[in-house]
This record gives structure tokens, sequence and C-alpha cells, in this order.
């Protein structure tokens, strides 16, 4: 984390990814602050680009999504237009919920989240492997979240 937030920054920062949803009033009292400088500093953190959006975390599996699956992919090359043609790819398929480009052996790793192993099943053999560039993917399910949370503030 960057040096220059302060301790009071931080506290606003960890209460605020607890609950997105708190009023001025209410995260001044938590973080001590009065309500016209925490809402200042909240706009600063805005600014700043420490906050860069605010939204509801969705329960996958009451959606419907209740089989998780980690994905690792290797591409054939690691060029520029092999990259963006693959990311533009996944962009076009919900399933994807996160992706990232990796270092090491595999290129990408995908977290992929479906309602059943048929879908599973259906997502993979008829969309990833048919992507232009796809060398090989290695899948792991996931049992059971251990721990989730959206940064090291809480």
């Amino acid at each position: 984390m960057k040096r220059d937030l302060d301790q009071t920054d931080r506290r606003i920062l960890a209460e605020l990814q607890r609950n997105g949803r708190l009023t001025h009033q209410e995260l001044s009292e938590r973080v001590g602050l009065s309500p016209t400088p925490c809402a200042r500093r909240v706009h600063n953190l805005e600014t700043a680009g420490y906050i860069n959006g605010y939204s509801a975390r969705i329960d996958e599996e009451k959606m419907g999504f209740g089989l998780t699956a980690f994905l690792s992919v290797k591409l054939d090359q690691q060029i520029d237009d092999r990259l963006v043609s693959f990311e533009k790819a996944l962009a076009a398929c919900p399933e994807v919920v996160d992706c990232w480009l990796m270092t090491g052996t595999r290129d990408y790793l995908l977290r992929v989240a479906v309602s059943s192993m048929e879908e599973f099943e259906r997502f993979l053999t008829g969309r990833l492997t048919k992507v232009p560039g796809v060398a090989s993917i290695e899948s792991s399910l996931a049992v059971r979240r251990v721990k989730g949370q959206m940064s090291r503030l809480g």
C-alpha cells in the first residue's frame, strides 16, 4: 500500500470495504472523525483512485452458480496479438468471473462460475477449447471457499 495514506485513511478504506453503503455519518463515527472531514477524505480517496467503485457482493450459489472451477490456460504463443485476442474472447464469456495474466508455466488463471458440471463441460469444450491460440487447459474444481476478502485492509 502506498505510504501517503495515514491510519485514518486506512480505517476509512477498511470500513468501506466491509460495507460500502455506510452513510458519511456512520462512517465518521466508526473512524473517529466528524462527517465533513470524513466525506472530504472519502472524496480524496476516490479522486486519487484508491476507491475505484462500489458494488454489491453477490452470492453466486444463491444465484444458481454453485460450481466454481479454476482453469490454468497456456497459449501456443505469448505474443501481443495472441494475448489481446484471447482476452477479447474471454470478455464475451459470462462464465468467466475472474481472469489474471500470470507468470510461470501457464499464461492465464481463470475463475469460472457455472450452475452444474454439464454447464462447465459446455463452456470448456464448446467455448474455451475453441478460442484460437489455446494450447492447453488444466482445471481444478473448488470444494469450498476458505477465505475471501477484497484486500488486505479488512
